[in-house]
């Protein structure tokens, strides 16, 4: 009995503590996401692929823009000492990198073919496809050359005359043939077809391999057929290239990168008269090579002509060396945080709890923020429960809070994540799982009583 008496008073001082511990208020609190928030409401949306789109567009952003010395290069801008010797400069396009418009033509379907002046036509028999079974007056006709239509209009047969054939089809040319045959005695069977198509074109210039006058011919003819015929396409910059088509006073403009994806555009019908003309949006090796080209024609000697050119190449370096004193001046403002910038929070199971600055010129998606800082725990981190936390900018709704829930158990719904835009002071918040939470609590709890055990113990 009288060991038992000290086990009992340990077992009682343990009790004791505990109730103590308890009564102190020892506990470990797992925040939650609540609509419950003192004089705030909090309004919770689940994220779907409909929401997202309401997310993105009720809070819109324009992301913080890169300064203009990012896009400049030395060989524009500004004067040169040397510039009452040197011609203008060329005009040289916006540099900075924004998106082409596309701005494509109609497509049509480009009316029968009819002969033109230009045009060469050959007559053959149905039978031997020759030119020698017709009459005598048919027999001269030069079958390598053929009829080329006149400017009036009409082609010349000898022994029967002019027979005007232009602006007719195949088949109306065939009968006004067939009638002024006929007209001479002369019943002959025949066929009338096109040899060379020269009255109907479409020109294609600029960066192609070779730059040409491409006939329209019987059948029509689309874009991706044009530019095959002038060889391709020849540029090392295709992200800013653009096809250009003048037609009847108007200019369409297709990006290169959109015409190399999509069919469509490819085949779109040309019609006669159209110019296509393949360029960049800017092509900066070509404003130097302008001012050396240049420099050269000028009446100066040939020392004047080298001192202009090195005065050029100063001046270029020097340029580039104020430019990359700007970009640099700039990025150390940023290193220093002196730079106004637009931040997004990590909070919760993130293995790293951060600030996140949203990047220049484009937008920051919540499946980035998830993935960035080395992303968020599994073992911890409850995926049904991931929350972007965003106030509202009414001024009717101050402190006003809307939680946008993403529901990620299924891997899938990440894909909603990829969708949805950040905005600036977006929170990010990752809740833990049940299972979490009360190991941590037992954590907390477990040293406290143990300790307290041993101090009622002795």
């Amino acid at each position: 009995m009288k060991r038992m008496i000290p086990r009992t008073r340990a077992g009682a001082g343990l009790l004791a503590a505990c109730l103590m511990l308890g009564a102190c208020g020892v506990t470990y609190t797992s925040p939650r996401v609540s609509n419950q928030l003192e004089g705030v409401a909090v309004r919770e949306v689940l994220l779907t692929a409909q929401t997202v789109l309401v997310a993105n567009k009720t809070t819109p952003y324009t992301p913080r823009s890169l300064p203009q010395a990012f896009y400049q290069t030395a060989g524009t801008g500004g004067g040169l000492r040397f510039a009452e010797r040197l011609p203008e400069q060329p005009v040289v396009p916006d540099l900075a990198p924004e998106p082409l418009e596309l701005r494509a033509p109609p497509q049509v379907t480009p009316p029968s073919y009819r002969i033109g002046a230009g045009d060469v036509v050959t007559l053959a028999t149905r039978n031997t496809g020759s030119a020698n079974d017709l009459s005598g007056l048919l027999a001269t006709q030069n079958r390598r050359e053929g009829y080329t239509v006149r400017d009036d209009g009409a082609i010349s047969i000898p022994d029967i005359g002019p027979v005007r054939i232009a602006g007719l089809s195949l088949k109306d040319a065939e009968a006004a043939l067939f009638d002024a045959l006929i007209a001479r005695q002369i019943d002959p069977a025949f066929s009338l077809d096109v040899a060379e198509f020269n009255s109907k074109r479409v020109a294609v210039g600029g960066k192609v391999a070779s730059p040409r006058i491409v006939p329209v011919a019987l059948s029509p003819l689309t874009l991706g057929e044009a530019i095959t015929a002038a060889g391709g396409i020849t540029l090392r910059d295709r992200e800013y290239a653009s096809i250009r088509i003048y037609r009847t006073g108007d200019l369409y403009q297709i990006p290169l990168e959109d015409y190399l994806r999509r069919p469509d555009l490819q085949r779109l019908n040309l019609l006669n008269g159209d110019a296509v003309y393949v360029d960049t949006s800017y092509d900066l090796d070509r404003a130097l090579k302008f001012y050396r080209e240049r420099v050269d024609v000028i009446s100066l000697s040939r020392q004047a002509r080298a001192d202009a050119l090195t005065e050029l190449d100063l001046e270029v370096d020097l340029r580039r060396s104020q430019l990359e004193e700007t970009r640099d001046n700039f990025q150390d403002r940023v290193q220093l945080d002196a730079e106004g910038r637009d931040y997004i929070y990590l909070g919760g199971e993130f293995r790293n709890n951060a600030r996140i600055p949203l990047p220049y010129n484009q937008q920051l998606k919540l499946a980035d923020a998830l993935f960035s800082q080395g992303g968020y725990s599994t073992r911890t981190a409850d995926a049904s429960h991931i929350y972007v936390l965003r106030s509202s900018t009414h001024p009717e709704e101050f402190g006003a809070v809307t939680a946008w829930h993403l529901d990620a158990r299924n891997p899938a719904a990440l894909a909603v994540a990829a969708r949805m835009e950040m905005r600036p002071d977006d929170i990010v918040f990752i809740q833990e799982q049940p299972i979490t939470s009360w190991g941590r609590a037992l954590d907390q709890f477990l040293p406290s009583l143990l300790n307290a055990g041993l101090d009622a113990a002795s």
